[in-house]
């Protein structure tokens, strides 16, 4: 253990999203350090089952991010029986993919009401509890916060905004003995990656990025660089190590020539969107199974 990294052990640490992809194993990274992962999920059934590998008496908790009165509650009883919360990885995301003329209007707004709504109250709620313990925040911000891909327009926005909430929080709390962090993760071999290469016109868009940009992480190798970066308190974590260079070269990336690949692109891409639309719907061509069945799932409840 270096210096600068302190033990996990004992701690609380509230994961949203996490019953599958980066959430799931970055929890099981965290008890393997001697940490508590508080599991916090809006699916129930896989957020149990994820409770079970993580074994007998791991605390877990469905709720969507989306409503603060919900986070709330999920940190009133998160107290109730560990008594602290230590740190808080703001991780549930969605995506929506279509382009800005024909796009689902609804699944556009729900990816920036998870993405951005959802990291404010996960840490709103888990404030008090943080300052009293002069804990940690980090907030899954993605790649997709400093290099924004067409036909991605809300998860991009909803990302910088995570990114930008992250910032601001940062110098905002370090007064209060809150540390914050972000994640800049690229492709992580994640259900919302995988759901992704269904749809023909994702798959075109990917084909435009080169070989490095396009490689995957496996969510093992991704958690335990966040929970490195959690012992360490760090400000910043990419995945893999090397898109710093990119974070740093930011400025670059929507210059003409680096857009020219995707500009060719665009008008196939939109094309096929065009064709799964006809074909599909709009919610089907702009959200992936599972955002789609528990889209349809509110509608249920609300009808």
């Amino acid at each position: 253990m270096s210096a600068t990294q302190k033990s996990l052990q004992g701690q609380v640490v509230l994961v949203t999203g996490a019953a599958s992809g980066i959430g799931a194993a970055t929890a099981l990274e965290l008890l393997q350090r001697g940490a508590l992962p508080v599991l916090v999920d809006c699916d129930a059934e896989p957020l149990a089952h994820m409770a079970e590998r993580c074994g007998p008496g791991t605390m877990h908790l469905v709720a969507d991010v989306t409503d603060l009165a919900a986070m709330e509650q999920v940190v009133a009883q998160t107290l109730t029986r560990h008594g602290h919360i230590d740190a808080v990885f703001a991780n549930a995301g969605v995506a929506a993919f279509g382009p800005l003329a024909h796009v689902d209007p609804q699944a556009w707004k729900r990816c920036v009401e998870v993405n951005v709504f959802g990291v404010f109250n996960t840490v709103r709620a888990a404030l008090p509890a943080l300052m009293r313990a002069r804990g940690y925040v980090l907030i899954n911000a993605s790649v997709s916060s400093f290099a924004h891909p067409p036909v991605m327009s809300a998860y991009a926005a909803s990302k910088s905004a995570a990114e930008a909430m992250g910032n601001s929080w940062r110098i905002e709390l370090a007064a209060h003995g809150v540390d914050v962090g972000v994640v800049h993760a690229g492709w992580v071999r994640t259900p919302l990656v995988t759901e992704g290469a269904l749809h023909p016109g994702f798959v075109r868009l990917r084909a435009t990025m080169p070989g490095p940009m396009n490689s995957e992480t496996s969510p093992e190798d991704a958690a335990r660089a966040i929970v490195d970066g959690m012992a360490r308190r760090k400000s910043r974590i990419f995945i893999p190590g090397w898109l710093r260079l990119l974070y740093a070269l930011r400025a670059l990336l929507h210059l003409p020539f680096a857009e020219r690949e995707l500009r060719r692109a665009a008008p196939e891409i939109e094309a096929i969107y065009i064709e799964g639309l006809q074909a599909e719907g709009a919610l089907a061509s702009s959200f992936g199974p599972r955002e789609r069945e528990r889209t349809l799932e509110r509608a249920r409840r609300e009808g």
